[in-house]
């Protein structure tokens, strides 16, 4: 990735991975996870990893752990398992992952979210986190969710040119 020089306002290209957590989904009808990889490349960043993983808690933190690991991925996007089911198991899996949690994402997401479904976004457990100079974004599974988590907050918070602040420059580019 390259960094601007100081003072630039030329936008920063991060290198993404998306992640579907899924018991169902395949790479043929992954929906929620095409439209993220989409709206990435259509504000100029690059996915750079792909995954579909069953709900476990256990196969989504190996997922998570390496793509935290790899200096080349930047942004984890996740899609699926983030509901107040027993059996979705994001939240546990990623909370442990995090150095730090973006407590105001999953808050402002269900804000935007109760226009959406109303008092059903009480049951969203969407977070994000930091760990390793990697965001790590939780979304629902409906692309839906999606959409609305991504015009709302991601596409402003992931562009560098964002102002006052954006998630690109404060925490993704490292120090050179």
């Amino acid at each position: 990735m390259k960094k601007p020089k100081p003072g630039s306002d030329a936008p920063i290209s991060l290198n993404c991975a998306v992640l579907t957590v899924s018991d169902t989904r395949t790479t043929e009808d992954d929906s929620s996870g095409d439209l993220l990889a989409e709206l990435l490349t259509q504000a100029g960043h690059r996915c750079v990893r792909r995954d579909i993983v069953r709900d476990d808690i256990y196969q989504v933190r190996r997922v998570l752990s390496d793509w935290i690991a790899d200096d080349g991925v930047q942004i984890i996007l996740s899609n699926g398992a983030t509901g107040f089911s027993h059996a979705d198991s994001v939240p546990e899996a990623a909370l442990a992952l995090f150095d730090r949690e973006i407590v105001g994402f999953g808050e402002l997401f269900r804000r935007f979210s109760f226009t959406e479904v109303g008092a059903s976004t009480v049951q969203s457990r969407a977070l994000a986190g930091y760990a390793n100079h990697t965001l790590i974004f939780c979304l629902p599974g409906s692309g839906n969710a999606c959409h609305t988590a991504w015009q709302h907050i991601l596409l402003e918070q992931l562009d560098s040119t964002t102002r006052p602040c954006n998630f690109a420059t404060q925490f993704v580019v490292k120090p050179a």
